[in-house]
């Protein structure tokens, strides 16, 4: 007798020890739960509590057990929930020509709809972290295990009980963690390029061409190596800016044929077991449908499931749009550094004060800002680019990592472009009086002489660096008879300007 009270005891403090852990765990990551009764879901591992408020079941439970890491900072990312329950509602459509029941498919796309929505992650039914299996596995079954029951809801059941849907036979029918998951890396991140990359990254790019087109009769001096080098426009200085924008927008797009293979069909190792003929084809047209994205499947899914190449090659032009980025936003800063000490060719927008000892002190934050997310944009690709590389035999297992680190990029560098966008560069200004200035004291301007009196006497003419007056006051003798013969030489050299309008005026010859 005593010993099957004491076996009792021990069995009702281990189940309480098991959902006190769940629930700290949960709550860790700020995930609220409305109430603290449980219910009883199996999976193969034996019996969980799970709290009776969330629609995920013991798979999910047993992750968040085995993988506290990091917390809800590290959640799954929210495009990569949203592009399974795309995925999850074109499967379940095309099941039904498959042998699905359509009451159990229309149930299951219904649910699907509260996950494309986003109204499942915002009440916390997916609280699984990126840090976990690397097949993304814990994930794909959180997905439906929650569709299983908003299922299960939708038709009056009881919740947990996998019936009459099924979480691995109805919503996982024909398909793997191994094909799901990078499925739904490539329909998120195709997406994010589409809506969350482009209009900030295009409305910059314009802005910056929009300016060049407003400075192009504003001649500067050019720097080469950080010294004066020969002259140019401001526009044109900030053509070059434009268009390496223009150059990240293709090189994004170049990316989109391989990002839109889908590896959903390959089920495990790339063979499709347990599917039938055209269930990968019909799938692809449906999410493509769903998604105004032309997804199609994979001609190798072998090659689909064991590898990220694509993901890397999305990541490879984010990390060259980052390194555009920080060239430019270095440009800029330098350019408006002053206002009365540096060089202050440009005047940008002030948007707050820079300083908390410095009175009247205003920095190019938004420069500082866009320079931040390129590093952390080229740091997010190397982490990329060790996970692509590790994709042993027949599935890489990085998978979370690199689809959470590629979407980061994107959402940094859209949301950056945009702040970018918004609070400095539409507000460039040129200040005309310091650029002239510079201009006019550059010995550099003596290159244009080089044809008509040779690089050696040319390079005499430089020694008047320390002369007190301005090179456009000084006299070549014996080379130039006046100030005009020598500023026609120097200026209107037609091999070194374009816009010889633009120079006329400013010399006013």
């Amino acid at each position: 007798m005593a010993t099957s009270i004491f076996k009792f005891s021990s069995s009702l403090i281990n189940t309480s020890k098991n959902y006190r852990c769940v629930l700290r765990l949960i709550n860790k990551r700020n995930i609220s739960t409305t109430s603290v009764t449980a219910r009883k879901e199996k999976d193969t591992f034996g019996e969980l509590d799970v709290p009776d408020d969330k629609l995920y079941g013991a798979q999910t439970v047993r992750s968040v057990m085995n993988f506290p890491i990091g917390g809800i900072e590290e959640r799954m990312p929210y495009p990569v929930i949203v592009a399974f329950g795309i995925l999850k509602k074109a499967a379940a459509k095309v099941n039904i020509e498959y042998g699905l029941e359509k009451k159990i498919a229309d149930a299951i796309m219904q649910a699907c709809d509260d996950v494309i929505s986003g109204k499942l992650y915002r009440e916390g039914h997916f609280p699984l972290v990126i840090w976990q299996t690397g097949s993304g596995t814990q994930s794909n079954m959180n997905t439906n295990e929650v569709i299983a029951n908003r299922a299960i809801q939708i038709l009056g059941g009881k919740l947990g009980s996998k019936d009459p849907v099924h979480p691995n036979d109805h919503v996982n029918k024909s398909q793997s963690s191994n094909d799901t998951y990078p499925t739904a890396m490539h329909i998120a991140v195709a997406m994010e390029l589409r809506d969350r990359l482009m209009p900030g990254l295009v409305a910059l790019r314009d802005t910056l061409q929009a300016k060049s087109k407003d400075f192009e009769r504003i001649v500067k001096i050019g720097r080469t190596h950080l010294m004066d080098a020969v002259p140019l426009t401001l526009g044109q200085e900030f053509s070059g800016y434009a268009a390496q924008l223009s150059y990240g927008v293709e090189r994004v797009c170049a990316t989109l044929p391989r990002l839109h293979y889908l590896a959903l069909g390959g089920t495990a190792v790339g063979t499709g077991l347990n599917t039938r003929i055209g269930f990968a084809e019909k799938c692809a047209a449906e999410i493509a449908a769903l998604t105004g994205i032309p997804f199609e499947t994979a001609p190798n899914k072998f090659e689909a499931l064991a590898c990220h190449d694509a993901m890397v090659e999305v990541s490879g032009a984010l990390n060259t749009i980052a390194v555009s980025l920080m060239k430019i936003a270095n440009d800029i800063r330098l350019l408006a550094s002053g206002p009365r000490c540096g060089l202050a060719e440009l005047m940008l927008p002030e948007n707050e004060p820079g300083s908390s000892i410095m009175p009247g002190k205003v920095n190019p934050t938004q420069c500082e800002a866009l320079t931040m997310v390129a590093a952390q944009v080229m740091g997010n690709h190397v982490a990329c680019t060790v996970g692509g590389s590790n994709g042993h035999f027949e599935l890489n297992v990085f998978k979370p990592m690199i689809v959470s680190n590629v979407l980061r990029s994107i959402r940094l560098i859209g949301d950056g472009c945009q702040a970018f966008n918004k609070n400095c560069a539409v507000g460039i200004k040129a200040n005309e009086v310091q650029i002239a200035k510079i201009m006019r004291e550059s010995l550099m301007l003596v290159t244009a002489l080089n044809p008509h009196i040779g690089y050696d006497k040319v390079t005499r003419c430089t020694d008047y660096w320390e002369d007190p007056l301005l090179i456009s006051q000084l006299h070549l003798r014996g080379h130039c008879s006046s100030d005009v013969k020598y500023f026609k030489y120097m200026v209107l050299d037609k091999s070194i300007f374009y816009n010889f309008d633009t120079l006329m005026g400013f010399c006013k010859l």
